[in-house]
């Protein structure tokens, strides 16, 4: 069954949508186009335009956070112009609030390329030992290889990242990784602890990572400073940037995306059910082509489809896409997506970058263990039995945002808590974690995350989790309100 008979069926459609659903309106398409092709129905139509919106959300996404990631002259904290390493140097403080649900742990080190011309070769030093975790993602936010300490270690990596459809040659010895589509996202996380000799340390690692043209490999190479588009909104967000796109525009902007972003082979099917509504690669989606009819009930599509896909956040757990239990949703269903066009957009549309579950998996829970709201007005403690203490391979760590998904300030200036802090463990071992507004007191202060004063939200994260939480043998208590 398609997406769009899966809303159909719970009655999701509404307004205009809806009506013309409900109503005997095929009468409306019925004469047969010219060329001899089957008419089709006004139901037909919105079940096509909503699979469709849904398999293309990720790549418009992809491509508008490339627009906005790299319209800066030259490199400055998250941004750089294409072909340049953009380098967060520090952890952002409770008032930076350019990034949502930022993280204490990794400092982000990414450069977009477009490998559409010629192959781009990239460097990455000796981290020695240091856990790092650089995902190269194609246009359509799939994972198509993931380096560092548990894929390839921490030795120092030397590589070119191919486009479609290339077949030139290489220099001997040179690792290709081979990216289906022209747009890459190379998404770096290096592993650091906050402290001064430790930001010292990663920053120099940072610093050695290159990118330049395979025709510049080997010889002096200065990138060229960016172009920066006036034009460009640099303040709302991407998600919403995309969601503002009115129907006509977002599909001509796929239409244009999949010339040089290729969909898979397996996306044949559906591809075909799209070029009835002319959403074909490579050409202009022209909506007053279409049947008034039809064209009037895609008015609607953007916000009916975008609501599915948040929706299937919940939705997903009934198919196994989510996990949900004691308060905790989470995905192992990140980085690759096959034909699961629903589960790809819900990933693009809150979690864009997203790993493979074997290097990352990050679980949310904006409830306590009796499904209610978290609030800055109730002490909570978070209980981990003897030897069930929370654990990963790489590191994890909890961390405490407002609802909004913000830091939030407070006398620790503590965002979060990890194995790299000084917890203290019961005589029994097992591990209490005070999630509270006010001070627990001095013998509790070192397991204390502070709340914010209203709404908060708590997000554990796990790199390179260990196969208990894989497999679900371990689970993540509830947190429980204790006043």
């Amino acid at each position: 069954m398609s997406i769009a008979r899966r809303i159909l069926c719970n009655g999701a459609l509404t307004g205009v949508i809806a009506m013309a659903l409900c109503a005997d309106c095929k009468s409306a398409l019925g004469q047969k186009p010219a060329g001899g092709k089957k008419s089709m129905g006004l139901r037909e139509a919105a079940e096509i335009a909503i699979d469709a919106y849904m398999y293309g959300y990720p790549l418009v996404m992809m491509d508008q956070g490339r627009r906005v990631m790299t319209n800066v002259r030259e490199p400055e904290g998250m941004r750089a112009p294409m072909g340049q390493f953009a380098r967060l140097r520090t952890y952002p403080t409770a008032s930076n609030h350019e990034l949502a649900a930022p993280t204490t742990d990794a400092l982000y080190t990414m450069v977009w390329l477009d490998v559409s011309k010629e192959p781009w070769v990239l460097s990455i030093p000796d981290a020695h030992d240091r856990y790092c975790l650089f995902s190269l993602l194609d246009g359509w936010t799939t994972v198509f290889q993931a380096l560092g300490k548990r894929a390839t270690g921490t030795g120092p990596q030397k590589f070119a990242i191919t486009g479609p459809g290339w077949k030139g040659k290489l220099p001997s010895g040179l690792k290709q990784y081979k990216s289906p589509t022209s747009i890459v996202w190379v998404l770096g996380r290096i592993y650091c602890t906050g402290t001064r000799d430790d930001y010292a340390a990663a920053h120099a690692m940072q610093d050695a990572c290159s990118a330049v043209p395979l025709s510049a490999c080997g010889k002096p190479y200065t990138p060229e400073p960016g172009q920066v588009d006036p034009t460009l909104d640099m303040k709302t967000s991407v998600r919403e940037q995309v969601n503002n796109l009115d129907t006509a525009s977002f599909f001509n902007r796929l239409t244009l995306l999949m010339k040089d972003n290729p969909p898979a082979r397996a996306d044949g099917r559906i591809l075909k059910r799209m070029a009835r509504l002319g959403i074909v690669p490579g050409k202009p989606f022209d909506i007053n082509q279409l049947n008034p009819a039809v064209a009037q009930i895609l008015e609607d599509l953007p916000k009916v489809t975008q609501d599915k896909i948040m929706g299937w956040l919940k939705e997903g757990a009934k198919v196994g896409d989510t996990t949900s239990e004691n308060g905790w949703m989470f995905t192992l269903k990140t980085g690759t997506y096959g034909t699961d066009y629903i589960q790809r957009a819900l990933v693009a549309a809150i979690g864009r970058g997203a790993n493979l579950p074997q290097d990352a998996v990050t679980a949310i829970s904006p409830v306590d263990g009796a499904g209610q709201p978290y609030s800055g007005n109730f002490r909570y403690v978070m209980h981990f039995p003897p030897g069930q203490a929370p654990s990963a391979n790489g590191f994890w760590s909890l961390t405490m945002y407002d609802e909004d998904y913000f830091f939030v300030e407070n006398p620790l200036g503590r965002y979060s808590l990890s194995a790299r802090d000084q917890l203290k463990f019961k005589d029994d071992g097992s591990l209490d974690l005070f999630l509270q507004r006010h001070p627990p007191g001095a013998d509790k202060e070192s397991n204390w995350l502070p709340a914010p004063e209203g709404k908060f939200i708590l997000m554990l994260r796990f790199y390179w989790p260990k196969e208990s939480l894989i497999k679900g043998t371990w689970k993540i208590p509830p947190v429980r309100r204790e006043d």
